[in-house]
């Protein structure tokens, strides 16, 4: 398993190809390439040209820092059915990038909308029937997360769909901090996911259905969002002996194609700091996590 930096607190801090450098500098070995405004910015086409694909992976190389993962947000959900189409061209090249970078796991989100739910899985169905034999030919996996107002949020209902689009090419990733968005079942959803389960976010997030959902307050009451954080481990209320638990059981700490990235958004004022944290928190936890099967709470 590679235990990956998700650079983004520093994005308004460092230049792009500094990023593999910083990631050396706080003790990891690999990256997560996330979206950034010079190479694979959210919604939009894709602003690396070879030359700065090549000049990234010469600082990788320099600092001795692999890229584990290329995480690109696309609107390949629609429902705008410009927008999905757009969406599949700029996947095309996020893929040419990704291969380029000689990375073999992408992973994104579902994207959509929750209140055209039935639109938006007709549409991200049809943008995978496009992008599905790219995928299996170049050999790469992508794997996608039912992100909080995505048109599925739930955990095993995002199996459901990842199992309709029949590739294991295509799989699951586990985003702690969107625990309580899920359902709240992390040790039942990484035991149906299994093998699709290829890449996994740290972070913690308080439960906002706790305190008889007055853990926060959104004003006015009953208003459509979507509140969660990503802070650092122990901050919030994830329930993380189940967590890595659950990742044990199913051999997730043992197969060297997954993926643990740290991904701490709430701490850019001691983001330095927070990144060494995580680091030292998730390898204690992985160490201490025994092999038995955990129960559930």
């Amino acid at each position: 398993m590679k235990i990956a930096l998700d650079p983004t607190p520093f994005h308004h801090s460092h230049a792009l190809l500094e990023f593999p450098r910083l990631a050396a500098d706080l003790g990891y070995k690999w990256l997560q390439l996330t979206p950034h405004a010079d190479f694979i910015p959210f919604f939009n086409h894709p602003k690396a040209d070879d030359e700065l694909v090549q000049a990234f992976k010469t600082a990788c190389t320099d600092a001795g820092v692999g890229v584990a993962s290329v995480l690109p947000v696309l609107r390949w959900s629609g429902p705008d059915e410009d927008a999905r189409e757009a969406a599949v061209r700029y996947w095309k090249r996020a893929i040419q990038i990704t291969v380029e970078l000689g990375v073999e796991t992408m992973n994104t989100e579902f994207s959509g909308r929750p209140e055209l739910a039935e639109e938006s899985e007709r549409a991200f169905y049809r943008s995978m029937e496009e992008l599905v034999p790219i995928i299996e030919r170049e050999g790469i996996r992508v794997l996608i997360d039912p992100h909080p107002d995505d048109f599925v949020e739930d955990g095993l209902a995002a199996l459901r769909v990842i199992r309709g689009i029949n590739s294991k090419n295509v799989g699951f990733v586990y985003v702690a901090s969107h625990t309580f968005h899920y359902g709240n079942s992390p040790l039942e959803i990484m035991r149906a996911a299994g093998d699709k389960l290829g890449l996994v976010h740290v972070s913690d997030t308080m439960n906002h259905h706790a305190s008889h959902g007055l853990r926060y307050i959104t004003n006015p009451p009953g208003n459509a969002v979507r509140v969660h954080q990503h802070l650092k481990m122990g901050d919030g209320d994830v329930n993380w002996p189940e967590f890595f638990g659950g990742l044990r059981e199913i051999g997730f700490l043992d197969r060297p194609d997954t993926v643990m990235v740290s991904s701490v958004f709430a701490e850019d004022e001691t983001a330095d700091e927070t990144a060494i944290y995580q680091r030292e928190t998730m390898t204690d936890a992985i160490a201490s996590t025994g092999r038995s099967a955990p129960e559930k709470s």
